[in-house]
């Protein structure tokens, strides 16, 4: 008799998480170069043209498209009218798995509508803003060049690192054709480095009081310029993220910042787009290592660093990411990384009033045996040799150097140390989607949670209306408010079409239904402003004394909350 498991003799099987097809077949068990990239997201565009919209935003210097995938159910309103999340990645080329990270959220976005049904209501609900690659340049050269684990990282544009009048003249070079760069070492009697007898792949620092074997002389090159330095003037060598308004502050107090805030084409296409769409109410930036969910300030400020509901918001949306992040730690940049003028998420909260994060990705505590704090040098070739196969390592070669003579050439490969092997990039991609879906179901959620009525005197009426916010943000920042950078909301009555004359006699805001007075508007008392909004979490209460009958209609309005109306009937109450 053969033998058959199915879901009733197995019944976890039923319970298993159910397979999505979908109409585009991915995989996230490799990176893909940017035509790939660029070539998925049309397929995805094809695949669901319901549901995606693909545009460029704009070029980069060396002319690649920058393409932006609008997610939104039009058939539940126009993407301007919903609150909204910007996605982005890779602003750093060789941060990789950025790219795939947001890739992966629109492809599982779009696999799962229609068929899941808390993500099929935050697609009807919110609208996406996904750019995969802010910095394609820096990734393309990543892919098609030789680099280090931590090259490729500006973009192209060239700049004169060295202050010599010439540009990008010096980089590194592949001596050893491997296709990465990778480290030189020179046997020296008085070097300061010897070989480890552990392992001899390891370099070990002797003691002061000792001589080594070794002198380290940086990563492969030669000296292209003449002028006696090797590498110091390779391709780029500027940061996108330090070019944005907030703090922004010049290269000689912050490396990297350009000669001007939106100096470069990249960062001034995605500014142009952010400030074109006020109704984006959360950012995501992903980067690439050190698994960590951060948050501004990028520095510290004289004044109190946030206001204190704000900082409400952050908590409760990255306390929650730590969870759903294993060996992901939330961080305030300055306090607990380093110091950052001109960062993109300083600028996108402080600047804009937006709730913004940045992920660092990889950890290697997702890559090493969690349970063992022994993760030297030793621990990364185990489990490089274990686990990758050696793969991610270039073994050490003799080579004869035109400026150094006899050295050794090799180390680990552009594919280690900042990007996650191949094997887990699914599961990070998933989890940081995750975490990012999160923070968008908690962009405003605004409903009229009560409706009351109220005859106070021959045809005059008394209509209150609870307007509530379900989502942890709310729909106006308390920086937003404190800097006046936000548009106000804005509740209003109106009579319906078929109304009589009306006349809105009164109106204000009330702190509870039972015993506040009203704070009565001070004109044009059909409309109430509010500078602080709704709150998250939390409801406010609004109140109208209207003469006359018939049907009116009550709309409230935010830029970072969307609209919601309800309509009412004034007539004779009962009785």
């Amino acid at each position: 008799m053969a033998a058959f498991v199915g879901a009733a003799a197995c019944p976890l099987a039923a319970r298993a998480q159910p397979e999505l097809p979908s109409r585009v077949h991915l995989t996230f068990n490799h990176y893909y170069n940017y035509p790939e990239m660029v070539e998925a997201l049309k397929q995805l565009e094809t695949a669901y043209p319901e549901l995606l919209a693909l545009r460029t935003i704009g070029k980069s210097y060396e002319g690649r498209d920058m393409w932006l995938t609008t997610i939104n159910n039009p058939k539940t309103g126009a993407d301007r009218d919903k609150p909204a999340i910007y996605i982005d990645a890779n602003v750093h080329g060789n941060e990789l798995q950025g790219a795939e990270t947001a890739l992966y959220t629109i492809w599982y976005l779009t696999k799962s509508y229609g068929k899941v049904e808390k993500l099929t209501k935050l697609i009807d609900e919110r609208a996406f803003y996904i750019l995969q690659m802010v910095n394609p340049d820096g990734r393309a050269n990543w892919f098609d060049n030789p680099n280090s684990p931590h090259s490729s990282r500006s973009g192209k544009q060239p700049t004169d690192n060295d202050y010599d009048g010439l540009f990008d003249e010096d980089g590194p070079d592949d001596l050893d054709g491997d296709g990465s760069i990778t480290q030189m070492w020179k046997p020296d009697p008085n070097g300061r480095w010897r070989r480890s007898n552990r392992d001899p792949r390891i370099f070990e620092r002797v003691p002061a009081d000792e001589k080594g074997d070794f002198t380290y002389l940086g990563e492969e090159g030669i000296d292209n310029d003449g002028d006696g330095l090797v590498n110091e003037d390779g391709p780029g060598g500027y940061d996108m993220n330090r070019n944005w308004p907030a703090d922004w502050q010049p290269d000689y107090i912050q490396h990297g910042a350009g000669e001007y805030p939106f100096a470069y084409p990249e960062t001034r296409a995605i500014g142009e787009f952010i400030l074109d769409h006020p109704n984006i109410a959360a950012v995501q930036s992903y980067h690439n290592a050190g698994g960590m969910i951060l948050r501004g300030p990028g520095m510290k400020y004289r004044e109190p660093e946030y206001p204190r509901e704000d900082v409400g918001v952050y908590d409760e949306i990255g306390r929650t990411g730590e969870q759903l992040l294993p060996f992901y730690h939330y961080w305030v940049i300055y306090k607990d990384l380093y110091s950052v003028h001109g960062g993109f998420v300083t600028w996108t909260y402080e600047g804009l009033g937006i709730f913004s994060f940045t992920n660092e990705q990889w950890s290697d505590e997702q890559y090493y045996d969690a349970a063992n704090p022994q993760r030297g040098p030793e621990a990364r070739f185990k489990f490089g040799d274990l686990l990758q196969f050696g793969q991610v390592y270039t073994e050490l070669k003799p080579y004869r150097h035109p400026q150094y003579g006899d050295i050794l050439i090799g180390g680990w490969t552009k594919y280690s140390e900042r990007v996650a092997p191949s094997f887990l990039l699914e599961g990070m991609c998933h989890r940081n989607s995750a975490f990012t879906l999160y923070h968008a179901d908690q962009m405003p959620k605004l409903s009229f949670s009560r409706v009351d009525v109220a005859g106070v005197g021959s045809g005059v009426w008394s209509v209150t209306v609870e307007v509530r916010n379900d989502g942890a943000i709310p729909t106006i920042s308390g920086v937003a408010r404190n800097r006046r950078i936000a548009a106000r909301d804005e509740v209003k009555l109106a009579p319906g079409p078929a109304a009589g004359p009306l006349t809105v006699v009164a109106s204000g805001t009330l702190a509870d239904r039972f015993t506040a007075p009203l704070v009565l508007t001070e004109r044009s008392p059909e409309r109430i402003w509010t500078d602080s909004g709704i709150p998250g979490h939390d409801a406010r209460l609004f109140r109208w004394i209207v003469s006359g009958r018939g049907p009116v209609t009550v709309t409230y309005r935010s830029q970072k909350g969307g609209t919601i109306t309800r309509d009412v009937d004034l007539s004779e109450p009962p009785g």
